[in-house]
């Protein structure tokens, strides 16, 4: 039996010890010795792997893992050969062998594996050449995409410096075909940029400038091209327009928003052909080439629809009105005379103008409708008032082939039903005018000229002339035209309606401004570097208006129902209209022109239609005005049902600027050398750790050595050579795996902890030297806002790879109980995974590369906006303001929106429900009367007029608190 002691990760309490012991009990041939969240102490004979899967798969990380890079290799023989020599030992758990890398897990010591592969006849690189790659990219279409290849690409070797759908940018000591071979066995295309391969020099002191405050990052999503609608009337509507452009070769997918009129294209379709398929389908169709004349064109249509409809309506409605008191009021409306039969046929001939000019609309529709093999609203309207005229006028003129109790006309039924409709339909449009407000206030914030400064000379120009590298003047009082970086002056700036903070933005030489921003005082030059589409506010727009056109599941719920409802509908009249003439008392034919045709105008689906877009539209537009960026609909309802918030520590909830805060020594060194040493080492790297020590150096005016060797260990440390000096700097696990003995400076590792600093030890010629203490202050708004989560029954969980005593302290500040620390980059994900299945549906908050893989995995991901682009990429919402106020915002207004969607949907399904069991007579035997044509009519125009205000109601939605610290 053979006694091996291995490290253990993500163990954070006895509960999670207890598994591990309960689990491992089980297991033939292995007896537990000992046991904490650190370490286990295991006896066995049998090899590792079973042991490695069993922890593993509860959850947690076992042993030791190396990724060397190795040289020697020239085919797969070689690399056979290495396999074979590792499966013989029974150290080794699991392997995975390239020509290029060894990547081994296990109790094995780094310094054992390495002997084995030198004696084996190979080669452990242990000085590389970084170089520098950028590549196009191609077949990467979401987040999730990136997501994978950035999982992918997560090695100790390679370092990604920014990756997107198109681009790829690395330093790493691989070469060129071996990251494109990644990339292909991912999945993607690469194609390396010539001359993009320069070597970095890394012995070369490089001492990092600071960088402005970064600027949120909004993410393209893609082309799109975007439709203005006519003739869209119901969802069975939608549901035409929308196969009819899927038809289209090219057309990768599509939404059609019957709220707003407008289909939104993604794809390389000609636009010809998906406008040529549109028409052919019956309706109609026109591009606009910016958002100023997409808007303009939108309101003029809106302006001419709702002043046809009023002038349609006030028609229909001067002569259904007296009709119809003529009725009431005790005036005859039978076939009993000849002089009846000609006043009656006078007013069928003024009824049936009247339905071919204010009701032709209808009847035109309708017929296109019939010949692409379709029933809409239309149709039903269509149906019921041409029934109405036809049995009328059937009784005008031949009045004798019909009883004389059956001798009753309607015509004020068809006038009534055509101006009601067309009434609700005005008011509709009033309406849903409104629900783009938001939407139309970020276009107005973009100005239409900007003030050039051109050899000393200022001039107005448009927009249009504006190019990138051209100086402009911002005036107090003017809104920025494009986005920029100041060069000279210094002012405030009014963001909130690109980031939701009320607070005025001091900007200064080599700060960011945005167009649509305001400026306040002060008078700035500054240099474009952004313009038309690329201007952040573009983005942010383009990116507002797919989430308005995006549907959630129960939109697509209600479409399925709205394209088999209206042909439904139609067999249920004519099973009505059977009914009441074989069955119902006399006059029969009365009877079933009556049931019939209320069942007809009553089942109007246009409620149904407008239910789900119009709260997508108000909501989605409510989000941005409160700096929240909302990718897709489907989100929405997603974080309506979440229950667990996992926030990522740094730049999450802390402001993402640590700063050395202390120090302990061990050695001779002074604190400088101290310093000077670790900020040697670390020049050049992107950690933020890393930035802090080069910083606290700077600060100091430390001279810095150039380093050697330099090797990163992802979640550990890194090591190298400086000044001769062999360094290894990073944590307890790191100094561990290197045999550096620390148990002497636990009182002091535990003292920086307990502060809520970081503390990070730095070992030299292989003994300790010292431990530098690194702290990341909380955010403002981080206690207030966690409060806040959790008052709202939000379970909150802390995630960072920080030692368990830092993250406990900082947790505790914050009164967080559920704590995940010491986890690996490529641990986030599993953390998310293990959550879900413990049944949890979880919102992930990030704004690192690394967190970009769990804010894929998550129900729902959060990214802030000054994050990273693959995180934002990632993320199914973006928080334009730095403040973890507003994921509450963002998961409370996603619950209003599912909220009034529900109300919306309940009431269309209700009302159609009880609405045409009601028409079709279901009450009769109770009341002796028939539900009125003409009451089916108003109450049809009532439902969507519900729909559309109940819709507009999120348009008052408000946070439940103030952001600031209670």
């Amino acid at each position: 039996m053979n006694t091996i002691t291995l490290p253990l990760t993500n163990v954070r309490c006895m509960r999670c010890v207890n598994k591990i012991r309960d689990a491992i009990s089980l297991l033939p041939a292995i007896q537990l010795i000992d046991i904490n969240t650190e370490q286990l102490t295991v006896s066995t004979e049998s090899p590792l792997p079973s042991l490695f899967d069993t922890i593993t798969a509860l959850g947690y990380q076992v042993g030791y893992h190396y990724q060397l890079p190795i040289s020697g290799l020239s085919c797969g023989r070689c690399v056979a050969k290495i396999e074979q020599a590792l499966s013989e030992r029974h150290d080794i758990a699991h392997f995975n062998i390239t020509k290029q890398l060894a990547d081994v897990s296990g109790s094995i010591s780094k310094q054992a594996l390495t002997d084995l592969i030198i004696g084996l006849g190979y080669q452990v690189i242990t000085s590389q050449i970084q170089y520098h790659y950028n590549f196009t990219l191609t077949g990467l279409s979401c987040g999730k995409c990136i997501a994978k290849l950035t999982t992918a690409l997560t090695q100790d070797n390679i370092d990604i410096i920014t990756i997107d759908k198109n681009n790829l940018s690395v330093t790493t000591s691989l070469t060129a075909d071996d990251i494109i071979t990644i990339v292909t066995t991912t999945g993607y295309q690469a194609t390396l940029n010539t001359g993009d391969q320069a070597p970095d020099v890394t012995n070369n002191p490089i001492a990092p400038e600071p960088e402005p405050e970064p600027e949120p990052i909004i993410a393209s999503q893609g082309t799109a091209t975007q439709l203005l609608l006519s003739g869209l009337t119901c969802a069975s509507c939608v549901a035409s327009v929308e196969k009819a452009i899927k038809a289209v070769e090219g057309v990768d997918s599509v939404n059609v928003n019957l709220a707003e009129r407008t289909a939104l294209i993604y794809g390389q379709a000609s636009l010809q052909a998906v406008i040529t398929a549109i028409e052919n389908a019956g309706y109609g169709a026109e591009q606009s080439e910016d958002d100023q004349t997409r808007r303009i064109r939108q309101q003029q249509q809106n302006q001419q629809t709702f002043k046809t409809h009023i002038r349609n309506a006030t028609a229909s409605l001067a002569l259904g009105v007296p009709l119809m008191a003529w009725g009431i009021f005790g005036g005859s409306m039978v076939i009993d005379s000849t002089t009846s039969q000609i006043s009656w046929g006078v007013i069928g001939f003024i009824t049936l103008a009247l339905l071919v000019t204010a009701g032709k609309d209808f009847y035109i529709n309708s017929w296109k409708a019939f010949l692409h093999h379709r029933a809409t609203m239309d149709t039903l309207v269509a149906l019921g008032t041409g029934a109405a005229w036809l049995f009328s006028m059937a009784v005008v003129i031949a009045p004798d082939l019909f009883p004389l109790a059956a001798r009753h006309v309607y015509f004020e039924a068809s006038a009534m039903i055509i101006g009601l409709i067309t009434i609700g339909h005005a008011l509709e449009a009033r309406a849903r005018s409104r629900t783009s407000k938001a939407l139309e206030r970020l276009i107005d914030l973009q100005p239409q000229t900007a003030i050039v400064v051109e050899n000393g000379q200022e001039t107005e120009q448009p927009l249009s002339a504006v190019v990138a590298g051209m100086t402009l003047r911002l005036k107090p009082g003017a809104k920025v035209a494009v986005d920029g970086s100041v060069i000279d002056g210094n002012s405030y700036l009014d963001e909130s309606m690109l980031t939701g903070e009320p607070l005025a933005v001091h900007k200064k030489i080599g700060d960011h401004v945005r167009a649509g921003t305001i400026n306040q005082q002060g008078s700035l030059l500054f240099k474009a570097e952004h313009i038309g589409t690329d201007t952040m506010l573009a983005r942010i727009i383009q990116l507002v208006r797919q989430a308005q056109s995006s549907k959630p599941a129960l939109a697509r719920l209600a479409d399925t129902i709205s394209s088999i409802f209206v042909p439904s509908v139609m067999i249920i009249a004519i099973l009505t209209a059977m009914a009441w003439f074989y069955f119902g008392p006399q006059p029969a034919s009365v009877y079933m022109l009556v049931a019939a045709t209320t069942v007809l105008i009553i089942a109007c689906p246009c409620a149904l239609g407008l239910a789900t877009p119009m709260s997508v539209t108000v909501g989605v537009g409510r989000a941005a005005e409160l700096g929240i960026l909302i990718k897709d609909a489907e989100a929405m309802q997603q974080a309506a049902g979440i229950d667990t918030v996992v926030l990522d520590k740094t730049g999450t909830l802390t402001e993402g600027k640590p700063q050395v805060v202390d120090y302990k020594i061990y050695n001779t060194l002074t604190r400088e050398q101290l310093v000077q040493l670790a900020a040697s080492l670390e020049q050049g790297s992107e950690h933020p750790l890393a930035n802090a020590i080069v910083q606290s150096a700077q600060q100091q005016q430390l001279d810095l050595y150039p380093h050697s060797d330099f090797m990163t260990y992802s979640g550990l440390g890194v090591s190298g050579t400086v000044d001769q000096q062999q360094l290894l700097l990073g944590n307890a696990k790191f100094m561990n795996q290197n045999n550096i003995k620390i148990t002497h400076a636990e009182t002091d590792f535990d003292f920086i902890a307990n502060q809520g600093a970081t503390p990070v030890y730095l070992a030299q010629n292989g003994l300790l030297a010292g431990i530098i203490g690194i702290s990341d202050p909380l955010r403002k708004d981080s206690f207030s806002a966690v409060k806040r989560m959790q008052k709202m029954g939000l379970n909150v969980v802390m995630l960072t790879g920080d030692s368990i005593k830092t993250a406990q302290v900082i947790a505790a500040k914050l009164g967080i109980t559920d704590v995940v620390a010491d986890v690996l980059p490529d641990g986030k994900a599993a953390q998310i995974t293990l959550l879900q299945q413990q049944g949890k549906r979880v919102a992930m908050v990030g704004d690192g590369i690394n967190d970009a893989p769990a804010l894929a995995l998550a129900e729902v991901g959060i990214a802030m906006g000054s994050g990273t682009d693959v995180a934002i990429e990632s993320a199914q919402f973006t928080l334009m303001r730095h403040s973890l106020h507003g994921v509450a915002d963002a998961l409370e207004l996603s619950k209003a929106t599912l909220r009034n969607i529900k109300e919306n949907l309940f009431g269309a399904f209700i009302y159609n429900t009880l609405g045409i069991p009601i028409a079709a007579g279901v009450l009769f035997p109770l009341t002796g009367t028939l539900l009125s044509p003409v009451i089916a009519g108003a109450a049809m125009a009532l439902s969507s007029i519900t729909v559309v205000s109940n819709a507009n109601r999120l348009r008052l939605f408000k946070p439940s608190q103030q952001h600031q610290e209670k």
